[in-house]
Formats: C-alpha cells, sequence, structure tokens
C-alpha cells in the first residue's frame, strides 16, 4: 500500500532529504531510521547520479563521495531492504532518469513496490513527458512526484490536475541549496494547485532554518530540507547521526507549530 498520504495525514509534513552511500551505505541506514525517529515524516532518499543537473554543489559533493566510495543502485536497493528491517517511515527516491531506465523501468519499478518505496522524484523527467515511465508506475503503485517551479506558469494547474502522491513546489529558481531568503510568492503558487486538486504540496529548495520550515509549512502541507542536512553529513561523516536527528527534531517542531 502506497504510503505517501499517510506521511501527510498527521498535519504539516517534515521531508528531509539525503544521499543515498553518503558516508556509508551503514551510515546512510542509521541517518534514514534515526530521522524517523525525530519526527520525519517521508524519507527522500537520493540515487547518486554523475551528472545531477538540478542540484547545487552540496549534494553534487555528496553524489561524488558516495559514488567514490562505490556506491550502485543494487547498492542502494540493499540499503532500503536494510532500513525496512528497523523503520516503515514512507519514503521516495530522489533520481534522474538515466538509472531507471540502464536498470530496466519493469525491474526497477517491482523493485521499489517490494522494498516500500513509494515514489519517484525525476528531476530531468519533464512533465509532458512523464508517459516514459507511467505504465510502470501504475502497474506497481508507485507514484511520480512531479515538481512545479516558479516558472511553471500557466502550466501549474496542468501539472497540479494530474498529480498523484504529493506535489513538490519548487520555492526558488535555480539549483538546490541553502538560501538567506526566500523570495518566491509560494502562497499563489499554492493556491493555483489548490483550486484544481487536493493532492498535498510540500515546498523545497532553500529552505534550512526552523523559521523558513515554519513558513513554508505556513503555506503549504509541508517543508522539504537537503542541503542543509547534507551539510552536517559533509562535514561529519559516520558522526553525523546523532546531529542530523536534533536538527530534524528542531525543524519538525517548527513545521508542526505552522
Amino acid at each position: 500500500m502506497n504510503k505517501i498520504k499517510e506521511a501527510f495525514a498527521k498535519g504539516k509534513a517534515f521531508i528531509p532529504f539525503i544521499a543515498a552511500g553518503d558516508p556509508d551505505e551503514e551510515t546512510t541506514v542509521r541517518l534514514v531510521v534515526e530521522m524517523a525517529k525525530n519526527g520525519a515524516d517521508l524519507i527522500e532518499l537520493g540515487i547518486p547520479f554523475s551528472d545531477p543537473t538540478a542540484e547545487g554543489v552540496v549534494i553534487q559533493e555528496a553524489n561524488i563521495r558516495a559514488l567514490k566510495g562505490g556506491i550502485s543502485l543494487e547498492k542502494v536497493f540493499g540499503i532500503v531492504e536494510k532500513i525496512r528491517k528497523e523503520s516503515q517511515v514512507p519514503m521516495v527516491f530522489l533520481t534522474y532518469l538515466n538509472p531507471v531506465l540502464s536498470y530496466g523501468k519493469d525491474a526497477f519499478f517491482a523493485r521499489c513496490q517490494a522494498l516500500g518505496v513509494d515514489g519517484l522524484i525525476v528531476p530531468d523527467l519533464p512533465f509532458e513527458e512523464k508517459g516514459e515511465l507511467m505504465e510502470e508506475s501504475k502497474k506497481y503503485d508507485v507514484s511520480i512526484i512531479s515538481m512545479i517551479a516558479p516558472t511553471s506558469d500557466d502550466r501549474i494547474q496542468m501539472i497540479a490536475k494530474e498529480a498523484e502522491g504529493f506535489l513538490y513546489v519548487v520555492s526558488s529558481m535555480g539549483v538546490t541549496g541553502v538560501r538567506s531568503e526566500i523570495t518566491t510568492d509560494v502562497g499563489a503558487m499554492v493556491e493555483a494547485i489548490r483550486a484544481v486538486t487536493d493532492v498535498p504540496t510540500a515546498v523545497g529548495f532553500g529552505i534550512n532554518t526552523p523559521k523558513q520550515a515554519k513558513a513554508m509549512a505556513g503555506l503549504s502541507d509541508g517543508a522539504i530540507v537537503g542541503s542543509a542536512i547534507v551539510k552536517i553529513i559533509g562535514a561529519e561523516g559516520k558522526d553525523s547521526v546523532a546531529s542530523v536527528g536534533r536538527y530534524v527534531k528542531e525543524m519538525k517542531e517548527a513545521v508542526l507549530q505552522a
């Protein structure tokens, strides 16, 4: 059963992102379990890729560290298998299209379903081309999570009408990364989305402080944070688990105040 709805059923959701295999496979398992214990409602697990075009320097470096450490798609599936022995937290993969096609679409989605990975975020799959994965997505009940950017304009409602799982609202132009200020009119974007669908919305790109998380969750159904968490992992490596847990707890508490 797809558990994405469950992630948004208890109020505002906090969704952290980490790159699988950074700093290593075992620590990734510990990080996910710790984040779930500290209030993460849904976890985005990045499949490292050599050319992550939507990512800023912090997440690019995490991808490089993981790939240098020998991470592979098969090993990412192995990480999820270990996580599932300790936690049933809802999870989605953030992946680029190439690893899915290289593995084989049917085989990839079948593994996702078997391991309880409930959705995919594919930054280099334009909305108009998502049919590329829809047959397998429906067959294995793995949602394709659409992204809506500030430049989507007239396409916002078109994308929202076909949304499943949740909608990833991109708060800022450019690549992922910590931002001191978010100036996009996120409220107007969410209002346009809610006019055509009741699929939950979560805001990501740039959020790194409790104040920002509370503000963005106040405008939507949840907040997504990646680079700020990946920075902690980059600085502390295998010793980052407790620090990441504390950060997630603080951010979850902020989101609940929205």
